[in-house]
């Protein structure tokens, strides 16, 4: 049903019963007392004239009116404010600017909604005339032409009314049909992805109930000091890629330089791609700093920098050195592991020759930054908790997740190391060590923290990049699974679930059922959608999805609304990724804020205050690092004074969010011509959501 104006039921109940109610004045002189249930009768009927029960409803009324001034006045504020930020940011474009759409990044996807949205329009402009008009039918049932029961020619009114009679006809005979079918279709996606994650959840709560975890036999360390050299404690290389990360560097080379291990049995190589001749000076003399405290760090930098991480992380391992190291640990720039991170996971190796990776689960610092953060830990965490750590119990597989995991360098090695055909590296080792048989295993107790985007410019790249990558190399894995030796059930398992329904599926039915058929459904209403599948099922879904995150669950209506507004992006990345178009091989480093916690932002302030401080030298600096240190100090006094700090980056106008926004508010509008309540609510939020999303208004970035 449409939405109701009745506020009867609301402003007064006629019938009161249950607990007492007591409403004092704040008038000393006097006060009403009500007394209502089996006790009342104890007291003798009083006077009902007009003196108490008068006060008495006219405070309550008092009451109901103020908290009903109260919600309107908020929502009104709510308004005026979301209409001041259209105003700034769409009619004057004061500080924000229009993301590109460049051939293969978008365009055509947008042309769609563009002309999807001015059709919408008009059909709603047609509807409301019929409505006004009194020719409006509600949810007609066309199937046939005859069941329309067409007027005679004395009963049509005029050339517009001939003309709405035939949109009914065509509407019915031509466009309903193949909606109703892609809808079924996205419906049985829809009720099979549902499937699989119903699957998951239990398969996580098997877990918890019976404590299934990954354990070690026996003490894998025999020796008591930590800095002897003894075999037990096998050679590990850690590697630390990164590119123009101003912001954590430091506490990434800081973190991995105080793992706890012999220090003659580790080495970490602090992999530069940067660009930026500052930044790279800023690397170098931190390298140096922990060089002279004793510790084993290199650092390379590539004069050509191709196949971004995955043309990086092969570089470092072209290295003579490397044959003499057993395992290699990875962080990208942002992670600070603790310091017995190694002690955790290098032990799951012994006496295990057929494991290949043991992979760590991230934590966040920055999950409670702002409302974008609160939602992309709700996705993270149930990625942790339920999709790896079940993959990696029952499959012995999962996805490698690029950072804070550690490999048996004969298994890379085995499946032919790093490849740069594709922006994700990390899945593409993964399938291929698979494919060799080798075994992985996934540690939900073992955290390392790291942060989350920020802002939804960084995050709408990041999730470009997740999206595309993987149809990217499903196109180039196809062959390979398929002529593997590995059983049919694994074959099944990568094919239909690990690429097909998680990651081309479900952005596909997302964006279609919910962005594309249900408005539409709205103009054409002999092809509805079921409120099961509007309203139940993606409920049902969003609770599964917060379980692992239970502080979240205030968060379960925007989160559903967010996931239905990142299905635009994640679809037109799984298009771009299929299809192989202009920005499937595109890699934009996420920005990162270098939150890892508050005592390393107050010493961050403190050292953009202030110049690079003088670096005390050690005995036994090699010559190389002298140069560099003094290779700095040269650049500090010859430089001129620091420029101020960059102005903060104004806001983005997304115009595929904001054209879908607008065609679900249309839609909501249609909706309530049709009596349809649940659709109309679930149209309305989520072309609002929709509207913030467009507008840059979720994240860090809100001028």
């Amino acid at each position: 049903m449409a939405p109701s104006m009745d506020f009867s039921d609301w402003w007064a109940k006629e019938i009161r019963s249950g607990t007492p109610v007591v409403v004092t004045m704040q008038n000393p002189n006097y006060s009403v007392l009500e007394i209502d249930g089996p006790d009342a009768a104890a007291f003798p009927p009083a006077d009902k004239g007009r003196g108490k029960n008068a006060k008495q409803v006219t405070w309550v009324l008092l009451l109901k009116a103020h908290r009903a001034v109260g919600c309107v006045a908020w929502l009104a504020a709510g308004l005026w404010s979301l209409l001041g930020a259209l105003k700034k940011r769409v009619f004057l474009g004061q500080g924000c600017s229009t993301e590109s759409d460049k051939p293969g990044k978008g365009g055509l996807l947008f042309r769609f909604l563009r002309g999807f949205l001015a059709l919408s329009i008009a059909m709603l402009a047609l509807e409301m005339i019929a409505y006004w008009k009194g020719w409006h039918f509600k949810k007609p049932n066309l199937q046939l032409p005859e069941s329309l029961h067409m007027p005679e020619t004395t009963e049509i009114q005029g050339w517009m009314h001939n003309a709405y009679l035939c949109w009914l006809a065509f509407r019915s005979n031509y466009i309903a049909y193949p909606i109703q079918v892609l809808s079924n279709f996205c419906i049985v996606l829809f009720m099979i992805q549902s499937l699989d994650r119903m699957i998951l959840c239990l398969g996580c709560f098997w877990i918890k109930l019976k404590k299934i975890k990954p354990t070690i036999d026996g003490d894998p360390f025999k020796a008591d000091d930590v800095e002897s050299s003894g075999s037990e404690y096998p050679m590990v290389l850690i590697q630390i890629p990164m590119c123009n990360e101003r912001e954590v560097y430091e506490q990434s080379i800081s973190a991995a330089c105080q793992i706890d291990w012999p220090r003659d049995r580790v080495l970490v190589q602090v992999l530069d791609d940067s660009n930026d001749e500052t930044i790279m000076l800023l690397i170098r003399a931190e390298v140096s700093k922990w060089s002279q405290r004793g510790v084993n760090i290199v650092y390379r930098h590539r004069l050509v920098r191709t196949g971004y991480k995955a043309g990086n992380l092969k570089s470092a391992m072209s290295c003579d050195y490397v044959k003499d190291y057993e395992f290699v640990a990875i962080f990208d720039a942002d992670f600070t592991p603790n310091p017995d991170f190694l002690k955790k996971t290098i032990p799951h190796f012994k006496g295990n020759p057929e494991l290949g990776l043991v992979q760590a689960r991230w934590s966040f610092v920055n999950k409670d930054e702002n409302l974008l953060t609160r939602l992309q830990n709700i996705n993270l965490c149930f990625h942790f908790e339920v999709e790896q750590q079940v993959n990696g119990v029952f499959l012995n597989f999962f996805g490698f997740n690029g950072t804070a995991g550690v490999w048996r360098i004969k298994a890379l090695e085995d499946s032919g190391g790093w490849l740069e055909r594709t922006t994700v590296e990390d899945m593409d080792i993964a399938v291929r060590a698979h494919l060799n048989g080798w075994k992985f295993i996934f540690l939900n107790d073992v955290k390392v923290l790291c942060e989350v985007p920020e802002s939804y410019e960084a995050y709408r790249k990041q999730q470009h990049r997740w999206h595309s990558g993987p149809m990217q190399l499903f196109r180039l894995c196809l062959p390979a699974i398929l002529k593997s030796k590995i059983s049919v059930w694994k074959k099944a398992n990568l094919v239909l679930l690990f690429f097909l329904l998680r990651k081309l599926i479900l952005p596909f039915y997302s964006f279609t059922l919910f962005c594309v058929i249900l408005p539409l459904s709205m103009f054409v209403p002999e092809a509805e959608l079921p409120l099961w599948v509007i309203c139940y099922i993606p409920v049902i879904m969003s609770f599964l999805n917060i379980l692992p995150a239970p502080r979240s669950f205030p968060f379960i209506v925007p989160y559903l609304l967010f996931e239905n507004t990142m299905s635009v992006t994640k679809f037109n990345a799984m298009v771009v990724g299929l299809f192989q178009l202009g920005s499937s091989y595109e890699w934009i480093v996420t920005k990162k804020a270098g939150r890892s916690s508050e005592s390393d932002l107050l010493v961050a302030a403190e050292r953009h205050l202030k110049p690079v401080g003088h670096l005390q030298l050690h005995r036994g600096v090699s010559e190389s690092e002298l140069m560099e240190v003094n290779k700095l100090k040269d650049q500090q006094q010859e430089a001129p004074p620091p420029p101020p700090p960059p102005a903060k980056r104004g806001n983005q106008i997304y115009k595929k969010e904001l054209a879908l926004a607008l065609l679900l508010l249309t839609a909501a509008v249609r909706s309530l011509l049709s009596a349809q309540g649940i659709h109309f609510y679930f149209l309305l939020f989520q072309g609002v959501s929709f509207l913030l999303v467009g507008l840059d208004l979720i994240g860090e970035q809100m001028v």
